[in-house]
């Protein structure tokens, strides 16, 4: 099923009420990224100062403001005073099958590979917590480069039992489009394979408004969801998931399942974003198949989180890119 054209070349005054929380983004470390249409602020990892030090999501590339034609899409979504394990914008992690790279060969007080944030020691625990924040023994080696429309993040790692890797992500506003392109590369620089999934959270807050029936999110197959309950916050319709109402505010009226349908080409690894009500619209696709879908939701934000899954032999790797194109509705 093809996505109607939706691209105009207007303007829609925000004069709506917002539900995005304030932050002091003078006090972390970050840099911005433009190309005459698109304005961008991004986070910069750093292990002392940085605004996201957490342990589930991969460091780089956590945009905390897009705007296009005076709307935007990111932002701080949630009100919790845990900020350092509080991600915004496009959010990656990577593990496979509830497991992270070494943890079962790991002793407790040795270190496990958390691709994208360092080589974390494990605890006494009975098994991989995912929202934890572990103590990182060692934060590997950040470099950065950066143009007037492109930030490059590489990050390298290596442990005592054979995982290493060089993990390359470019994040790209191409001149005179309304697009931001994602480019990863992930090497395998050890002896032992990396055998990984990764997913992108997409923690869309599109101009502050509050996740409801304002908003349509739209895929490409037809849609059935994993969990039977969702609790009327979110109804799928073909291949639509819609808001019946205004969601319960805060993490009480959260809603998250996985969706089926989608089949094994990449066109299905799309989805696209639109407020029916400021006009803010977001296409995205990635360049793989999806392994996964997942959807998450609360009242301050968006969450459509693609899957795809590697396995990367010794001295190969593994590329892929992530694109959005951003668009104003009107009908």
């Amino acid at each position: 099923m093809k996505f109607p054209r939706l691209f105009v070349l207007s303007t829609i005054a925000l004069a709506l009420s917002s539900l995005a929380y304030p932050f002091e983004e003078e006090n972390y470390p970050y840099t911005s990224i433009s190309n005459g249409l698109i304005d961008t602020k991004i986070w910069i990892p750093d292990p002392e100062n940085g605004y996201y030090r957490g342990t589930r999501f991969d460091w780089s590339g956590h945009i905390f403001s897009l705007r296009y034609k005076e709307h935007e899409y990111f932002g701080k979504w949630t009100n919790k005073n845990d900020e350092h394990n509080d991600p915004m914008g496009p959010a990656e992690s990577f593990m496979a099958n509830d497991k992270v790279l070494g943890y079962d060969d790991a002793k407790v007080g040795e270190g496990f590979i958390r691709i994208g944030v360092g080589l974390c020691e494990k605890p006494v625990e009975n098994g991989y917590r995912v929202h934890h924040t572990y103590n990182i023994l060692d934060h590997g080696k950040w470099t950065i480069s950066q143009g007037p429309n492109w930030i490059q993040f590489i990050h390298e790692l290596s442990d005592s039992r054979g995982y290493a890797y060089r993990y390359t992500k470019r994040l790209t506003l191409p001149p005179d489009e309304p697009k931001l392109l994602i480019s990863h590369k992930l090497a395998n620089t050890g002896n032992r394979s990396l055998n990984t999934e990764v997913f992108n959270h997409n923690f869309f807050v599109i101009d502050g408004r509050p996740s409801g029936p304002e908003f349509e999110i739209e895929f490409p197959f037809e849609l059935t969801a994993v969990k039977d309950d969702l609790k009327n916050r979110i109804v799928i319709e073909d291949n639509r998931i819609l808001y019946p109402q205004k969601m319960e505010p805060g993490m009480a009226g959260m809603i998250g399942t996985g969706l089926t349908g989608f089949s094994g080409n990449t066109k299905d690894n799309t989805f696209q974003i639109t407020n029916k009500t400021t006009g803010a619209g977001v296409r995205s696709k990635m360049s793989q198949p999806l392994s996964k879908f997942h959807f998450w939701t609360i009242d301050t934000a968006i969450c459509p989180e693609p899957y795809i899954q590697m396995e990367i032999p010794q001295g190969q790797f593994h590329e892929w890119t992530s694109e959005y194109l951003f668009f104003i509705y009107k009908k």
